[in-house]
């Protein structure tokens, strides 16, 4: 049974976690913190692959401040102790060097080659291990991670802005703004934890966005994405400015491929039976790159293609104080239902206001 002491110290390991929101892709993100008889003596968070991982940093932090106080500590950890070598030694090894008691962590790694492991090793030193001390926020704040290590895709976020009667633009395509500045900075910070941003040709022609982070310091560039099946996309669109984008293609009828690559843009040919870039080959490949979290900024047909493939885990919609009428777009391309059992059923996560917007974040309910 955990005490109120260890939620607070758990609490604590998670907050430093967060401080890698931004930055350990394709890590995970994880934070330690390190007590010795109701006394905090370390604390540290993994913030970059290839660094020094949150209990190395915590350890060392200890070592610096209360050498004689590591031996029986307790170890809070948001994430099991990896138990292989990768860039960085096991940290299970390192906890049991250091000469901790017990090892609290909230939730078992994903990773293969952890699952167990960490907190076996653990205890076959004779190291006292538990698990499950504010699990749920530590996999949200790890959904990316998970999906990659249990789903071999990443965790699909699909951002909508909409006005109340949940249209995206006006029928002639007009979309700016929909919603005021205070929601659109929330995007920004969206945006900074994804690892990769997916929209659709259609948006790319409509919009010509950059895609990119704003007003965020720090924040590394996630890669942007383009769903382009003809690659009808300009060489000078913006979203191809710098770099750092992968368009994803299945044929080349205007001969566009030589001149992209010229803008320095990656290419990925995926064959597909529908002429259509198959999405969920698209996700196993961003897999395979790394990349923890997409984030979908898109408009309602790449949206409803998504969602008819079950690969939406969330939905975060901001809703704006205004009314298009029914001859406005859609949040969604859905083919008609004939019987309510076929709607999408979706559960609140969360609902704030952010100006005179409201977000909210949902998630689609599976069906039996």
């Amino acid at each position: 049974m955990f005490t109120q002491a260890d939620h607070e110290y758990m609490n604590l390991a998670l907050r430093l976690a967060e401080q890698g929101l931004y930055t350990t892709t394709p890590n995970p993100r994880v934070g330690c913190v390190l007590v010795n008889n109701g006394q905090i003596i370390g604390q540290g968070a993994h913030l970059k692959a290839g660094e020094p991982h949150a209990e190395i940093i915590a350890i060392r932090d200890a070592a610096a401040k209360f050498p004689n106080l590591i031996q029986g500590a307790d170890a809070y950890v948001t994430l099991e102790p990896c138990s292989h070598f990768g860039k960085t030694p096991p940290c299970a090894d390192a906890l049991i060097k250091a000469g901790v008691k017990r090892v609290v962590a909230a939730m078992h790694d994903p990773n293969p080659q952890v699952a167990g492991n960490g907190l076996a090793r653990l205890a076959a030193a004779g190291i006292k291990t538990e698990r499950g001390l504010m699990e749920s926020q530590a996999q949200e704040l790890n959904a990316g991670f998970i999906s990659r290590m249990t789903k071999n895709r990443p965790f699909v976020r699909v951002k909508i802005a909409a006005s109340l009667d949940g249209k995206t633009a006006l029928a002639n395509g007009e979309s700016k703004w929909i919603t005021g500045e205070t929601a659109r900075q929330d995007v920004q910070h969206w945006r900074a934890r994804s690892c990769a941003i997916l929209t659709g040709i259609g948006t790319v022609l409509a919009d010509d966005p950059q895609m990119n982070v704003r007003h965020i310091p720090n924040a590394r560039q996630p890669l942007r994405v383009v769903v382009d099946s003809q690659l009808r996309i300009s060489p000078t669109a913006k979203i191809l400015a710098g770099g750092n984008t992968l368009i994803a293609f299945v044929s080349d009828p205007n001969n566009k491929v030589e001149a992209l690559i010229k803008a320095g843009t990656a290419l990925l040919n995926i064959h597909s039976d529908n002429d259509k870039v198959c999405l969920k080959q698209l996700l196993i490949h961003l897999a395979e790159r790394g990349i923890n979290e997409v984030m979908v900024e898109a408009g309602q047909t790449l949206n409803g293609a998504l969602l008819a493939l079950n690969l939406v885990d969330a939905f975060v919609f901001y809703y704006a104080p205004t009314l298009f009428g029914s001859d406005a777009l859609s949040m969604l391309s859905i083919p008609s239902l004939q019987s309510m059992d076929d709607r999408t059923q979706l559960s609140f996560i969360d609902v704030r206001q952010f100006g005179q917007d409201i977000r909210v974040i949902a998630k689609p309910i599976s069906k039996p």
